[in-house]
């Protein structure tokens, strides 16, 4: 076997729409998109060994691979990132099989992550395809993410935890929420909260219990006062907990950490807080900082809470910063601010909109006018650009993703 034969794996074909849970043996659709920036750079980013599967200059020894014990192959195979496993899945029916192997998925789930995706997710016009896909940083390399499989409803994305992802959208008779794992296109529909009106989501996964969690707050648009209920796939059913206090919202977005559910607030000023262990809510007097123009909360690893947004009052005077919380005294500490030529790159006029998300202390920032995202990581204090990821097609959406066999929707 050369060296190349990895990567001369035949391009899969579109599944027709599946059943509830996936099982055949090999997801199909999962296609490298040959279009991904070439020129795109990732100084922060260090592309991992593996990496080199896709040009292999070492030759490979046909006998040597074909006589491997079975527990040395599954622990090689579990350290190679997830989207080039598919070009080695072609090798033999030895290895072609290997991604439902019990011993496999348990290699998997001890190895850490392969490094940062980024997940875009277009709803796309009446009558036209909804499509998504996988830009992996460390690769630097695109991958269409096969959507056939998911019901043809109106669904928008509502985030990514531990390898899975939540939908959430109208079946045409009311409000429903999906959970699937992309590598694996198994998916499931949750059932209908008590109060199943359209909500604020988040979806949360603990990989030790191999189990996830989805919390609603409040009502999407802020007009409803619903209580929060929180959907545990241990119990298959939702919960209702405490109605979250009467609060004037600042936005919509949300950063989950720590087991706990932040929201900021204008009255009471500072944050709303909310437990998920002890289900109940309560306010964080964190004031924010002057003259902030726009503001997003972005959950870091661990207890880590940032704020990123604008300040100043006009063009000329406007940067962006980012602050973390002190939660001992519960005030703001400025931590970085964007160097002047990434700040003007961009956002190329005062009222020109952004989007910000992070994951394990790494915030993208997105624009309009820009195809490409600008990355920041909190640890290196390093920023580059992320060529072809942009938020300026319409109706799309970004977030974290972390691609992993090992995550379970059951």
């Amino acid at each position: 076997m050369d060296a190349a034969a990895p990567a001369r794996a035949a391009r899969p074909t579109s599944p027709s729409r599946p059943p509830k849970v996936i099982r055949s043996t090999k997801p199909r659709g999962l296609d490298e998109d040959t279009a991904a920036p070439a020129a795109a750079t990732f100084p922060s980013i260090k592309a991992p060994s593996a990496a080199s599967l896709l040009h292999a200059d070492v030759p490979m020894d046909a006998i040597v691979w074909a006589s491997l014990p079975d527990d040395l192959l599954i622990e090689v195979l579990a350290r190679v990132p997830p989207f080039l496993l598919f070009r080695l899945r072609p090798v033999s029916r030895r290895w072609g099989s290997i991604l439902h192997d019990p011993a496999f998925l348990a290699a998997h789930s001890g190895v850490p992550s392969h490094g940062p995706c980024l997940l875009t997710f277009w709803r796309g016009a009446a009558h036209s395809p909804q499509q998504c896909s996988v830009l992996s940083l460390p690769l630097r390399a695109r991958y269409k993410l096969p959507f056939g499989y998911l019901p043809a409803w109106d669904i928008w994305l509502v985030g990514s935890s531990g390898g899975l992802v939540c939908f959430s959208g109208f079946d045409g008779a009311g409000f429903r929420t999906v959970v699937c794992n992309p590598l694996t296109q198994a998916w499931r529909v949750l059932p209908d909260m008590h109060y199943n009106q359209q909500r604020q989501l988040v979806l949360t996964v603990d990989r030790k219990r191999r189990s996830f969690k989805v919390i609603a707050a409040s009502d999407v648009y802020g007009d409803k006062t619903l209580p929060t209920e929180v959907y545990d796939s241990t119990e298959d059913r939702w919960s209702v907990h405490q109605m979250m206090p009467t609060a004037n919202l600042c936005s919509s977005k949300m950063a989950f950490c720590d087991s706990r559910l932040y929201l900021e607030t204008l009255s009471p000023l500072g944050l709303m807080m909310y437990r998920v262990d002890a289900g109940h809510w309560e306010h964080i007097p964190a004031k924010f900082p002057r003259s902030l123009l726009d503001g997003y909360l972005v959950a870091g690893a661990r207890t880590r809470l940032f704020l990123v947004g604008r300040i100043g009052l006009y063009s000329t005077l406007q940067s962006m910063r980012i602050w973390e919380l002190d939660h001992a005294t519960t005030v703001w500490v400025e931590i970085s601010r964007m160097p002047p030529k990434y700040f003007r790159a961009l956002l190329r006029l005062s009222a020109e909109r952004f989007e910000c998300f992070g994951q394990d202390n790494l915030i993208c920032f997105t624009s309009w006018n820009q195809g490409k995202g600008l990355l920041y990581d909190v640890d290196k204090k390093s920023w580059s650009w992320i060529a072809g990821c942009a938020s300026q097609v319409c109706n799309s959406q970004l977030c974290f993703y972390e691609p992993r066999f090992d995550a379970s929707i059951y």
